[in-house]
């Protein structure tokens, strides 16, 4: 899925399953539909599938920030 249809689908608030691909010291980049953000704070194990919610849609960078749903 591209960015574009990830954006027509998805909005603030949004609760969507993903998969952890990366940790990083200050968070867990979470992969859902082919697109990635980043759950801020939350250590999860790389290829754990995770619930995340949606806190913020950087559409300009293509990014977008989560938490644990």
């Amino acid at each position: 899925m591209s960015w574009q249809e990830f954006l027509a689908r998805h909005q603030v608030g949004d609760v969507i399953e993903g998969v952890v691909t990366q940790q990083a010291p200050f968070g867990s980049f979470v992969e859902s539909e082919g697109c990635t953000g980043l759950a801020y704070q939350q250590t999860w194990p790389v290829g754990a599938r995770v619930s995340v919610r949606i806190l913020e849609i950087d559409p300009a960078n293509q990014r977008f920030s989560l938490a644990a749903a």
